[in-house]
């Protein structure tokens, strides 16, 4: 059919037509819309294959651990405590301690914003303020974890402390004892439910409270703790009104940020610390030395960078593939980079209280801290532009 020439005149007056003289600002535009629809696809799938699967799996085991912390004050009062019981609460402990570790690329939001991080996950433990609190709890003095807790008695490495003990050699056994006071099984029972509290929070700061199960909004009720936030849904409504994010450029900064700070940390502090600190506190600056999950530990924050930054499921659209449509040599440095850190960690023994300042430390303390933090960074100019 022939077009009229009203037709094909109001056709070069729509915006952004190609009948103007100069393709330039169409394309600019187009490349800019293209880059956000591709950070757009890989921040939803952050959400809702990454973050949420993690948490909701951390807060699950961490219920369970709290209820089989609660078995094994009931057992011990009945004179049924076994090491079968200690050592199950023990498995749920790992299980809860891996999904955590496997959050650590995204410390930001939820976990900094209400101090999560810090109160579940500061070490190393203090064990001496912990001895004195369990003699006042003995001699009858009133105590709560929010008078007499702090940050360095309560979350993952105090519970750690009460389930895990090293064989007499200090070497690769671990020992689940039976033999608790009554008032270490009063603590035990109050950390695990804080514990579990705090990690049920997380899953509902990401989720939303109404997409949480009825129990976990009934154990967060009960608890007080309620932040009303939504920040899952923050990340993928980027540009919407009740979104801090203005673009999805800046969540994808936001989730290569948390990988590069991850990364240093594990590098250059969780391994870095021990391996060339001189002081006493420096050597004993080790995470998880209970249950000699350390090297698990750095390991699964290693994963925490791949799973955030290439996706967790295959297939996933991630931040991986804008960096790899502009700069192909900075994705795949970054993944051999990641590979490369989680393989020189896994070469460390445990116990790693004892391996902590030999070669293979030094090793996986530049892997991380240095090698996989330069590769991100790389990525985090790809995505910037700068």
């Amino acid at each position: 059919m022939k077009l009229s020439k009203f037709f094909l005149l109001s056709l070069c007056a729509l915006p952004l037509a190609g009948c103007s003289d100069s393709d330039e600002p169409n394309d600019a535009l187009n490349e800019a819309d293209a880059k956000e629809l591709t950070l757009k696809a890989a921040t939803e799938a952050y959400v809702d294959n990454t973050v949420l699967p993690t948490y909701k799996a951390m807060a699950d085991a961490a219920i369970s651990m709290r209820d089989l912390c609660h078995a094994m004050q009931t057992k011990h009062s009945d004179g049924t405590l076994t090491q079968a019981d200690v050592k199950a609460a023990g498995e749920a402990w790992k299980l809860a301690r891996k999904h955590w570790e496997l959050s650590e690329a995204f410390l930001f939001g939820p976990a900094a914003n209400h101090n999560i991080d810090p109160h579940i996950d500061s070490w190393p433990l203090d064990k001496a303020a912990m001895e004195n609190l369990l003699v006042q709890i003995r001699n009858g003095n009133s105590w709560s974890l929010e008078n007499n807790g702090g940050y360095g008695l309560i979350g993952f490495h105090s519970v750690e402390f009460m389930l895990f003990q090293l064989s007499a050699d200090e070497n690769s056994s671990l020992v689940h004892s039976t033999d608790y006071t009554d008032e270490e099984l009063e603590y035990l029972v109050a950390v695990a439910d804080d514990l579990c509290q705090q990690c049920v929070c997380l899953e509902a700061c990401w989720a939303g409270m109404e997409n949480i199960s009825a129990a976990k909004q009934e154990i967060l009720e009960e608890a007080e703790l309620d932040y009303g936030e939504e920040y899952g849904w923050e990340m993928k409504n980027a540009g919407r009104p009740g979104s801090r994010f203005k673009t999805y450029q800046e969540a994808a900064e936001e989730i290569i940020q948390g990988c590069i700070d991850i990364a240093d940390e594990v590098g250059n502090t969780k391994i870095g610390r021990p391996h060339i600190g001189s002081s006493l506190e420096d050597k004993n600056y080790i995470e998880s030395p209970y249950s000699l999950n350390s090297i698990e530990d750095f390991a699964d924050n290693i994963r925490s960078v791949r799973n955030s930054y290439l996706g967790s499921r295959s297939g996933d659209a991630s931040v991986s593939d804008y960096v790899k449509s502009v700069n192909a040599a900075a994705d795949a440095e970054v993944r051999q980079a990641i590979d490369d850190a989680i393989a020189a960690i896994e070469l460390i023994p445990e116990p790693f209280a004892k391996n902590a300042t030999g070669a293979l430390s030094e090793a996986a303390m530049k892997a991380a801290g240095e090698t996989l933090v330069d590769a991100l960074e790389k990525a985090m100019s790809a995505v910037t532009g700068h």
